[in-house]
């Protein structure tokens, strides 16, 4: 079971949701070339707003992934597609099926 998650909640700037969709998709491959990423969701809550949920076995895998290309891709199209800069939340999990 994986021990340590992310949680990213995204608002989308209004005119701005098929470009955040679009950039949230094509992040896929990046998070696939990730070794320590186990498991990593681009999630639509509802309209204009998204997020991002993943998973890691150790905090340097977790760590990995902050200073990979994706979270670098992230930070860099805040401004242009956020109506608010992203909030990471790091947690530990303590059950899963």
């Amino acid at each position: 079971m994986p021990k340590l998650a992310l949680y990213v909640p995204l608002k989308a700037k209004p005119g701005k949701e098929r470009d955040v969709a679009d950039f949230l998709t094509s992040a896929l491959p990046l998070v696939q070339a990730e070794a320590g990423t186990l498991t990593w969701y681009a999630i639509e809550e509802g309209p204009g707003a998204y997020a991002i949920f993943d998973t890691f076995d150790t905090e340097e895998d977790r760590q990995a992934h902050l200073d990979g290309k994706v979270a670098a891709a992230l930070m860099e199209k805040a401004e242009e597609l956020f109506s608010e800069p992203p909030q990471i939340h790091k947690f530990t999990l303590l059950a899963a099926k």
